[in-house]
């Protein structure tokens, strides 16, 4: 049926239902311009997809997801077949065919590990100054003895106030534990000795 002056195509007329037609105006205002455009596009949408609109939803979305499921594991095995392959021609035909015509153009192949230099020792040759002795006195030598005696002991002490701390987040550290003030002694003392 061809109506002069309002439509550019012809058309025709389908029976809906009065509640069918008027909610398939509500979602037509809302997917297209026109109802013909709404149609076309639905039953591209199910063509497309392979869904068939008397059968669940639900089953052939499934079937249609292990499908493309199957496609993208065929693919990520045959791009790591073709990564495996450009790989293998890189080790047997790149790299000797580049050593080959480096060394016919006169290159050093082999590459050379920097090698460590070892700081000379300067000899003192004043064999005189080796052979002195030296001597302390006795009153000094003590107090140098009783002041390593409790420096001795002050570590110990302090080594045996730390523990070893597993954190649920990150690497482990050590924990002192000392309060404030015996930290502080140990700073002074510390200090007092050098």
């Amino acid at each position: 049926m061809l109506v002069k002056g309002k439509y550019k195509y012809q058309y025709s007329t389908v029976n809906f239902r009065i509640a069918v037609a008027k909610r398939f105006r509500l979602f037509s205002k809302k997917v297209a311009k026109s109802h013909s455009e709404t149609i076309s596009i639905m039953m591209d949408f199910f063509e497309w997809h392979g869904f068939n609109p008397s059968q669940k939803f639900t089953q052939s979305l499934i079937q249609e997801i292990l499908k493309n499921r199957q496609r993208t594991e065929t693919s990520i095995k045959r791009n790591e077949a073709t990564i495996a392959i450009i790989r293998d021609i890189e080790v047997n035909q790149t790299k000797p065919n580049n050593a080959m015509l480096l060394s016919l153009f006169g290159a050093n192949i082999t590459e050379e590990k920097p090698k460590r230099k070892e700081k000379k020792r300067v000899e003192n040759r004043n064999s005189k100054l080796e052979e002195i002795e030296i001597t302390v006195p006795k009153i000094r030598y003590e107090r140098l003895a009783e002041k390593m005696e409790n420096m001795v002991t002050n570590y110990e002490y302090v080594l045996d106030k730390v523990e070893l701390v597993k954190g649920s987040f990150g690497m482990e550290y050590l924990k002192l534990n000392i309060s404030k003030a015996e930290l502080e002694r140990f700073k002074r003392t510390l200090k007092n000795n050098t």
